[in-house]
């Protein structure tokens, strides 16, 4: 059996300088991944097929980042029993990002879209990650290391700052 993967999926290429971050930290967590344009407004067969099929590749989460209208999370979450993470890209068209946002994070009830901050596709690869290490206990282990060096990085910093350097 094939390791699990996260799905990447984003409206346009313009949205990859932020998107990237989110297979970066797959990456680095020994997360398997894909990463391909889905537009929900320009290629809604494209997306149909994506979201239907992805299950069957062993895509286990996605990862869906959108600008402006945002409605490519929403419209793969309708699709698919797979959780939906959503990133809001604050893009050429957006309203300062708050239309990314609100489309992502005020889905009706039933359809529901796990919703990281504004540009914050690293957090929505490490809920990915986290989300597959209920199943596979070397991303559990990648994980705590992560999380232990977050906290040697504040402690090195603090202690920087505290002996005046």
């Amino acid at each position: 059996m094939s390791q699990p993967k996260t799905g990447i999926i984003m409206g346009s290429k313009s949205d990859l300088p932020v998107m990237q971050d989110a297979a970066d930290v797959l990456k680095e967590l020994g997360v398997e991944y894909e990463i391909t344009v889905v537009s929900a407004h320009r290629t809604p067969d494209r997306m149909f097929t994506y979201a239907r099929e992805a299950a069957g590749r062993g895509i286990k989460v996605i990862i869906a980042g959108a600008g402006g209208a945002a409605h490519l999370p929403g419209m793969v979450a309708s699709l698919t029993h797979l959780p939906v993470i959503g990133v809001p890209v604050k893009s050429s068209n957006s309203i300062d990002g708050w239309d990314s946002i609100l489309s992502i994070l005020q889905m009706p009830n039933g359809i529901p879209v796990a919703t990281v901050a504004l540009n914050a596709a690293k957090n929505a690869g490490i809920l990915a990650a986290q989300i597959i290490s209920t199943a596979d206990e070397q991303v559990v282990k990648n994980l705590i290391a992560f999380k232990e060096n977050l906290k040697k990085k504040v402690e090195e910093s603090a202690a920087e700052m505290e002996s005046g350097r």
